[in-house]
């Protein structure tokens, strides 16, 4: 049976539900392994997968028999079909942060549930380690993104757009072998560069600007996340003494990213080292990065999880002055057993591009 389903099953049998519902698509695709529409039933007796004509053809090229999937068009399913699939189950779970209320009754009567379940998450969690194969799809996208990065050092001009570099991001990625972008990218010069989530605009990229690129291409599904600061014309003595501080909380956090690390010991080691010097960390230090760029674990004050050897996560300090300017740091990183691997390898020294 696929390795996938059967440590899903074992979590069913902890949380006593004796069927599943899944119609997150990542979590079909981290399931099935490929991109293609539909919901999978799991019972105590099998494993089905209801999709559409678009897509039969391909599921059963991909799927072997070891998968043990039995495959249906959902034009062959009837209304009698749904309400058998889960006649057996006491209790049926669903994914509570993905279904909307709509769906929920639609489930409920669609397949004559008498029992419905939250599921707390169960494929989600088991996301978070990756196999060889999903981080092998991860390091390209993360080598993608690298090789992008080494090209806009020599695009960027002043007098350049935000949304310019942006596009340039994305065009290069998809000339590259990627998917495309993992996220849509944040250019953020200048000012702009305090909102942590800017939305590249129009605004020009003046002399003196520093430049968030925040960034990462999606190859075969996967996606890096990387963010670089950078300096447009020249550095001034103060953001060069702010990005050497921050740039110092992340080499430091990066050696303490191993397995059996709380994720909230490390975000707090950053919090407290900012509160000293009266700046705050407004967002989590990192997250999970798979088959979406934020997944779980998250790396923050409040969290209760513990790093476990190919889980990949990012780590992230920034600082922000409100309409002054902001500046960010990320690299995206597999947790190893005694320490880690930074997968994204872009140079962290302060940059100057188009220096006159």
């Amino acid at each position: 049976m696929n390795y996938k389903i059967r440590s899903i099953r074992e979590k069913m049998k902890l949380l006593n539900i004796q069927g599943l519902i899944i119609s997150n698509p990542e979590n079909i695709r981290y399931i099935i392994g490929i991109p293609v529409e539909g919901t999978i039933l799991l019972t105590d007796k099998e494993n089905v997968f209801i999709t559409d004509a678009r897509y039969i053809e391909e599921v059963n090229n991909f799927l072997t028999i070891n998968d043990e999937f039995i495959i249906y068009d959902n034009k062959d399913v009837s209304e009698e079909d749904n309400q058998t699939f889960f006649s057996d189950c006491e209790n049926v779970g669903f994914e509570e942060n993905y279904v909307t209320y709509a769906n929920y009754e639609n489930i409920i009567r669609k397949y004559r549930i008498r029992n419905i379940e939250e599921t707390d998450r169960i494929i989600e969690k088991e996301r978070m380690i990756k196999d060889e194969k999903e981080i092998l799809y991860i390091e390209k996208a993360c080598e993608i993104t690298d090789k992008c990065f080494e090209h806009l050092l020599n695009y960027i001009k002043i007098g350049m757009t935000e949304r310019q570099v942006a596009f340039e991001i994305e065009k290069f990625f998809l000339d590259n072998g990627a998917d495309g972008v993992a996220f849509e990218s944040i250019v953020a010069s200048g000012e702009n560069s305090s909102k942590p989530h800017a939305i590249p605009s129009d605004k020009i990229i003046r002399f003196g600007d520093p430049i968030t690129i925040d960034f990462g291409a999606k190859y075969k599904g996967y996606c890096a996340d990387m963010t670089r600061t950078i300096f447009a014309g020249e550095v001034s003595d103060e953001l060069q003494n702010l990005y050497n501080y921050i740039l110092k909380n992340q080499l430091r956090t990066t050696k303490d990213i191993k397995e059996g690390v709380s994720c909230k010991m490390i975000a707090r080691s950053v919090e407290n080292d900012f509160y000293l010097y009266n700046y705050t960390l407004i967002h989590a230090l990192g997250h999970g990065v798979g088959l979406n760029v934020h997944e779980l674990p998250i790396l923050s004050h409040n969290s209760q999880s513990i790093l476990k050897e190919n889980m990949v996560v990012t780590n992230e300090p920034g600082i922000y002055l409100t309409g002054k300017y902001g500046i960010r740091i990320e690299d995206t990183i597999r947790v190893g057993k005694l320490e880690s691997e930074v997968l994204t390898k872009s140079s962290k020294q302060i940059l100057v591009v188009d220096a006159k």
